[in-house]
């Protein structure tokens, strides 16, 4: 058993408002991974760490065939309704329960750097992919350009320590991404980078969004309401727009590999 029995808890705590507030500010992302990933009709791909399914249903809409696996039961209820005619599992990215060269893409959308071994999962998501196929990883850019990577140092100190959760140095530059997708033998074809700012329309609504987040969840266990919640007011008022509204300017990182 590799991180799904401690991320799939924390993720499914509050999964209703993941998909209803935070999954789909990534749209941007998706799209552009799933363009590199070569998404289109008939092409037989892997979410790895699927979430609610919001990136699914853009695949689906592209003509893909669909199958997720993620670790947290409940956001998986939500890929189902979602896109009923799709494949949704449960399971682990360090140990997944497909057979070799199954998938003609995979695409691994912000989920590798929660893994206890990120050099495992990165095997497993290419293992899975077909001889030609093409793999997808993407993570948060540096703190300097990702508002909400300065937010997750932040919370750092809240976190346990069996607590994975995307830091500087865990697929945080393009570079980083290629290094371990070339460790476990494929062939970066592309990288590139995706603007996607979050707008809130208030700090009820931020807070919501970023509280269902599985590292938060983690926090307000570990350290209690009050800490993060403290943590939060002061992050939100650094990014107050005169309307009151919050805005997260963050960039995130991609690359694209062949498996040879």
């Amino acid at each position: 058993m590799g991180s799904a029995g401690i991320q799939g808890p924390l993720w499914g705590g509050a999964a209703e408002d993941w998909a209803a507030v935070q999954e789909g500010l990534c749209q941007p992302l998706w799209l552009d991974v799933l363009k590199a990933a070569g998404a289109g009709p008939g092409v037989r791909l892997l979410d790895a760490g699927c979430g609610a399914g919001g990136a699914g249903v853009e695949a689906a809409r592209l003509g893909c065939d669909v199958t997720g696996v993620d670790a947290s039961v409940e956001l998986l209820a939500i890929a189902r309704r979602r896109l009923p005619d799709a494949r949704f599992q449960e399971g682990d990215l360090e140990q997944l329960p497909f057979p070799d060269a199954f998938f003609d893409a995979a695409v691994a959308i912000n989920t590798l750097f929660f893994a206890h071994d990120m050099d495992r999962a990165a095997r497993e998501v290419a293992r899975v992919v077909r001889p030609g196929g093409r793999l997808v990883v993407s993570g948060r850019g540096s703190p300097e350009a990702c508002d909400l990577a300065a937010f997750g140092v932040s919370l750092r100190p809240l976190l346990p320590d069996n607590v994975n959760a995307p830091m500087p140095g865990r697929l945080s530059t393009i570079d980083e991404i290629v290094t371990l997708i070339e460790s476990v033998g494929l062939r970066v074809v592309a990288r590139g980078t995706t603007r996607c700012d979050f707008h809130y329309a208030d700090r009820a609504a931020c807070w919501r969004g970023l509280a269902s987040a599985g590292p938060v969840r983690a926090a307000l266990q570990h350290a209690g309401e009050a800490a993060v919640r403290a943590l939060f007011a002061d992050f939100a008022g650094r990014h107050l727009t005169p309307e009151g509204a919050v805005l997260l300017r963050n960039t995130y990182v991609w690359a694209a590999a062949d498996r040879l």
